[in-house]
């Protein structure tokens, strides 16, 4: 592999590594990706008439709170909407539960109004209902917001379920004609993570579309086919399903936040709400389109299978860092024959060095001249110039896949391996964290994870042979350094999938090297 070659398989690792960080988005049209189902739990007629509702008066303020195995939900009679949502099965940092809304935020959630103002938000509701402990004895309740004035009207009905992050929504509204239906500014959203999209999405069709406060100086509005809205973080997310047909979906700033919402005209509406984790399986069990937002990017086609052989793994296993070792293995497999003969044929081009700078030192004046002769150098000891670079090359897509897998994927979110390192989403910060001034770069974490896989690659370097100049190959003894400090801040996981890679890397070229002093010795 020469110079050139080598800097340019470098240059798109760093591109899209880097690409993945600063510029990370959803690839529409992704072939791997089914038909979202048209059926929705609720089969009532759209846009029924709204049953009357009494005028109300206006009272204080009441908070409701709705608990099963999964969550802990407060709602609040201002606007009849949600004030805060727990979720159990899922811890922060200091191992409290994590939290998917602290405060209602600047536009509360699942707010609803006669215009974008969502003016009936603050408005406050009556309620019938009490607070609700959902378990194995209680499998279901609900809760009954209403409101009627000015000839206005609204009678919302939640339904909750024992066992699953779903709610069953449905608005009973008069006297607005059409309306608007939000997410609000915060439901859904834990923590704001650089590396992934943070902020309103939606899906039309089968295309996402992420949407960032940068891109709504001027609201957005989708009217083919939406399915459903959602706010994502990296793990979590909150989304709006409707069951029953709506007119458009639209994206706007409200005091530089980024808010995405429905309008339906009046009537009795039905929506399906979600506040979660992506859990692939417990999405997809909804039949609601959901599993859709956990997207794997453009080598999405290789990460699927790969995220249900790590699952497989880890179902015999019980252990994601031992999985990420078998299914390094196992995508190492079938690049063992090509890697070996690519091991092989950089041995060769090494030993035909001398002669390939006499060629370039006497054509040096006639670059065609000189092309045909190392041609014929290479016909004649039966090398390919490409041969070590190909089998890189065709494990890039793999690589990525995995480790997008590994980036998004919950499943591994505080999965412990063994020692030291007990969560492999997270970068191995053993010996600890340096800030940096530097923004961009947020800091380091220190840990012997990355060191270790930096050390293996430079052995992995200096073991393997190589056609280079001298220059160019000190040049080349500074990546094992470039690639260490860039793998200092990458989840455990995928610094372990590289370190074990190039450790049956070394090993390899152990038995190539072997096979090779015998065939010469013989």
């Amino acid at each position: 592999m020469d110079k050139r070659t080598v800097i340019a398989v470098v240059l798109s690792f760093l591109v899209i590594v880097g690409y993945q960080f600063l510029f990370s988005t959803r690839q529409p049209h992704s072939p791997e990706q089914k038909p979202v189902p048209q059926k929705t739990i609720d089969t009532a007629p759209p846009a029924a008439p709204a049953r009357p509702v009494a005028e109300t008066v206006a009272a204080e303020e009441r908070e409701i709170t709705v608990e099963n195995s999964l969550y802990r939900a407060v709602f609040t009679s201002r606007g009849g909407t949600i004030k805060l949502w727990m979720i159990k099965q899922y811890k922060d940092k200091n191992g409290q539960d994590v939290v998917l809304l602290k405060k209602p935020g600047i536009v509360r959630p699942i707010g609803i109004g006669g215009d974008s103002s969502f003016d009936l938000a603050n408005v406050n509701f009556s309620v019938t209902g009490a607070n609700l402990a959902l378990d194995s004895t209680q499998r279901q309740g609900s809760l009954v917001f209403e409101y009627a004035k000015d000839g206005k009207s609204v009678r919302r009905t939640y339904t909750f379920f024992a066992d699953t992050y779903k709610v069953d929504l449905v608005d009973e509204v008069s006297g607005l004609g059409e309306y608007w239906i939000t997410l609000g500014s915060d439901l859904g959203i834990f923590e704001k993570d650089p590396s992934v999209h943070v902020g309103p999405i939606l899906l039309s069709g089968n295309d996402l579309t992420e949407l960032k406060a940068s891109d709504l100086k001027e609201p957005k509005s989708f009217r083919e086919n939406v399915k459903w809205i959602a706010q994502e973080d990296k793990y979590f997310f909150s989304a709006l399903v409707p069951g029953s047909p709506v007119e458009e979906a639209r994206a706007l700033l409200v005091q530089d936040s980024p808010i995405i919402a429905f309008k339906a005209k009046e009537g009795r509406q039905v929506f399906h709400l979600y506040a979660g984790p992506k859990e692939h399986d417990r999405l997809a069990a909804l039949q609601l389109g959901l599993e859709h937002i956990i997207d794997y990017g453009f080598f999405s086609i290789i990460a699927r299978p790969l995220f249900w052989v790590l699952k497989f793994f880890n179902n015999f296993l019980g252990n994601y860092g031992w999985s990420i070792i078998m299914i390094t293995i196992a995508t190492r497999i079938p690049f063992i024959p090509l890697i070996s003969k690519s091991q092989k044929s950089m041995k060769k081009l090494q030993e035909i060095q001398p002669k390939m700078n006499e060629i370039k030192e006497k054509y040096k004046k006639d670059a065609q001249k000189m092309q045909k002769e190392m041609m014929e150098l290479y016909k004649k000891h039966k090398v390919s110039p490409l041969g070590g670079c190909l089998p890189m090359l065709l494990q890039i897509p793999v690589f990525f896949a995995l480790y997008k897998v590994l980036l998004i994927s919950i499943e591994l979110r505080g999965a412990p391996f063994m020692l030291w390192i007990t969560d492999l989403s997270a970068p191995d910060t053993l010996f600890g964290h340096i800030p940096a001034s530097l923004p961009l770069i947020g800091g380091f974490a220190l840990g012997p994870l990355p060191i270790l896989m930096g050390l293996t690659m430079l052995i992995q370097q200096k073991m393997t042979p190589s056609s280079m100049d001298p220059k160019q190959a000190r040049m080349m003894l500074m990546m094992p350094v470039i690639f260490t400090f860039m793998f200092l801040n990458f989840a455990s996981g995928l610094v372990l999938y590289w370190l074990v890679s190039n450790i049956l890397g070394i090993i390899q070229q152990i038995f190539v090297n072997r096979n090779l002093a015998k065939e010469q010795a013989g």
